[in-house]
């Protein structure tokens, strides 16, 4: 499939716990900008930009040379505001990457959109990773996801999920924690941003349950590990410690590092790869 892919990053500057965290320094650069080269990186993109209301944003974008969209404020979703950047472009896959993952693995984005190149009628993907604490499994911020045989989404829960009745054996997963991190065929976009918010979605307060309760399938791709995400002033001193053990730009800061690295997919362990 020769999809054209643009990755969307839709960025606000309000934030109830870390207002203006897409401007947050990070080793002299602000985050949205760690965040856009690394999603460049990403092999299976043709474009990235973001979308955004703020004008603070906007320039900081385009002071390190960045695609940037302005929209609408009265956005209740991201997914909403790149639905109205994807409304005027051509591409075939487009996919939301939060603003707040300084370090992103491209392979993430990689992972999301695999499955859309290899089923051509495969509407939206998403990637999960392990679980391996209870803490983790238990914590509401984060979101659990089950799947079927086939690695199509069954549920999405805040609670956690599944309950083992008999306990887990020892070294296996509690569970699956869900990446926020989707891939969707454009016009599915443009069609699930305007759908009503269903039942399940109100409760969970989780928007990919919309797509669940109306019958349309999700694919769930395995990774090793999930990126950081900046949510507080302690997760942004978490992000600048691993940036100063791991920086992505060279010394100008203006050039992403080169890297053939990308986390193996549960496919690709299977087949040795």
């Amino acid at each position: 499939m020769g999809s054209r892919v643009v990755v969307i990053i839709p960025a606000r500057y309000e934030s109830t716990r870390l207002p203006g965290k897409p401007l947050a320094d990070l080793h002299g650069l602000p985050m949205i900008q760690h965040v856009y080269q690394r999603a460049q990186r990403a092999r299976a993109v043709d474009r990235v930009l973001v979308a955004t209301d703020d004008e603070r944003i906007r320039a900081a974008v385009e002071r390190f040379g960045g695609d940037v969209v302005m929209t609408g404020c009265a956005h209740r979703t991201g997914t909403d505001r790149i639905a109205e950047v994807a409304s005027s472009l051509d591409a075939d896959v487009v996919v939301n990457v939060q603003g707040d993952l300084p370090l992103l693995d491209p392979g993430l984005v990689e992972a999301a959109v695999e499955p859309l190149r290899a089923d051509a009628g495969l509407p939206m993907a998403t990637i999960q990773t392990a679980i391996r604490s209870r803490a983790e499994l238990e914590n509401p911020n984060v979101v659990k996801v089950v799947t079927d045989r086939d690695g199509y989404a069954l549920y999405f829960s805040r609670s956690p999920l599944p309950y083992h009745r008999d306990g887990v054996a020892a070294g296996a997963a509690l569970g699956h924690k869900h990446i926020g991190l989707y891939a969707y065929r454009r016009d599915f976009l443009l069609t699930f941003a305007q759908l009503p918010p269903t039942p399940l979605e109100q409760a969970e307060q989780l928007e990919q349950l919309r797509a669940l309760e109306r019958g349309f399938r999700i694919k769930v791709t395995a990774v090793e590990s999930a990126s950081i995400e900046v949510d507080t002033a302690a997760d942004l001193e978490r992000a600048r410690a691993a940036l100063g053990a791991a920086p992505l730009c060279d010394a100008q800061g203006d050039r992403p590092a080169t890297s053939d690295e990308r986390p193996a997919t549960s496919d690709e362990r299977r087949r040795g790869g």
